[in-house]
């Protein structure tokens, strides 16, 4: 059985109310306390950074899929995500028993970030997670072999110290690839990737994925997920399970390395059951 951590993404509707849910705070709390590797919990946030803005009369722009964060604005995204939603899931982890630490993306030099203009649009203080460089998330293992759960915002800071607004999911991507995670686990509310007959697909590749996709059996709002899964596990190297937030009583398998909704492999690798 793989020691090496488990990375959980959480957002969207997830986060919306996140104490009404506490069927799946147990189950993550269960996670972190079972799984050999220990869980680093990753988070968004965006419907609360939405309902803050809109009560100081701003509006949300998004462009290229990413929230447009001003100069003036980088404040406010930071004291909610970082302060708001950061430190109440810590306390819902910790009310069931599984220590935790509400951190930042860089805190401790753990991960390098970097401004990000996707297609030299500039969004102002959006980044990245920078390629791998010096950072080693030390920080996180240290955590991690403590048995502490690290809860990372989804807030960076570039070589100047100065904050970045980083998407959560390719935070997610990154955190996976420093601490070279067993798995990179998408809560999303979906069960996962379903085929022509409407049945759970439980293990599929990235050319399986543009398959389903070309022939009308992923469409609408999957294609995005089913397509950033794929993305994440081929530049990870890790599979990355798309499951639901919503049915977290199939999240404990994880722990001893069962599996939960659709595992997405590199193309690299040959699905179980597709023959030689």
């Amino acid at each position: 059985m793989s020691d090496a951590p488990i990375v959980v993404k959480l957002g969207g509707r997830a986060l919306d109310e996140a104490s009404s849910r506490p069927a799946l705070w147990d189950a993550l709390a269960t996670l972190a306390k079972s799984a050999p590797g220990g869980l680093v919990l990753v988070h968004g946030g965006g419907g609360a950074v939405d309902a803050h803005l809109a009560r100081l009369g701003l509006t949300s722009e998004r462009r290229a899929g990413l929230r447009v964060t001003p100069e003036s604005e980088i404040a406010e995204v930071v004291a909610v995500l970082r302060g708001v939603v950061n430190t109440q899931l810590v306390g819902l982890l910790e009310a069931r028993g599984a220590p935790s630490a509400g951190l930042g993306l860089s805190d401790g030099g753990a991960c390098r970030c970097e401004k990000h203009a996707p297609d030299g649009i500039d969004l102002g203080r959006v980044g990245r997670v920078a390629p791998r460089g010096g950072a080693d998330g030390a920080l996180w293992r240290t955590l991690l072999g403590a048995g502490v759960t690290p809860v990372l915002s989804s807030i960076g800071l570039d070589h100047m110290g100065r904050p970045l607004n980083v998407n959560a999911d390719d935070a997610a991507l990154g955190v996976a690839q420093i601490l070279c995670a067993g798995a990179l686990v998408l809560l999303t509310d979906v069960p996962g990737i379903l085929d022509g007959d409407k049945r759970l697909i439980e293990e599929i590749d990235t050319d399986g994925i543009e398959s389903l996709i070309a022939s009308g059996v992923i469409s609408g709002g999957m294609i995005p997920k089913a397509r950033a899964a794929a993305g994440a596990a081929e530049a990870s190297g890790v599979p990355t399970i798309i499951a639901s937030w919503d049915a977290p009583e199939r999240l404990a398998p994880l722990a001893s390395g069962g599996r939960a909704g659709t595992r997405v492999v590199s193309r690299r690798r040959r699905p179980v059951g597709s023959g030689t």
